[in-house]
């Protein structure tokens, strides 16, 4: 676990690099900032949620990581719902009536 979250340490600066990256990129193409906060957001949930799954299966509790990978999985489709919503609407808009 502290090589795990040294080696994390170490990457910080090029996480908010990529992160700004991101950021510009969405300012640049128009797309409202709260969709990639959001996705994000999203990401960072799924590698914690990954991180802590490994942690739990080196340990030797193998269902209580998949327990942990369920939550994590279901955290993410929570937050996917309005951007999912969102999406959908604009395609159904894009349809000849």
């Amino acid at each position: 676990m502290f090589v795990g979250c040294t080696i994390f340490l170490f990457l910080v600066d090029q996480i908010a690099a990529i992160i700004h990256m991101v950021e510009k990129i969405a300012l640049n193409a128009k797309v409202n900032t709260v969709y990639v906060a959001t996705i994000l957001k999203i990401i960072g949930i799924a590698y914690i949620a990954e991180f802590a799954v490994q942690i739990t299966k080196d340990a030797g509790q193998a269902s209580i990581a998949s327990k942990i990978e369920l939550a994590g999985k279901i955290i993410i489709l929570s937050m996917a719902v309005p951007i999912l919503t969102v999406l959908v609407e604009t395609i159904i808009n894009m349809i000849p009536n």
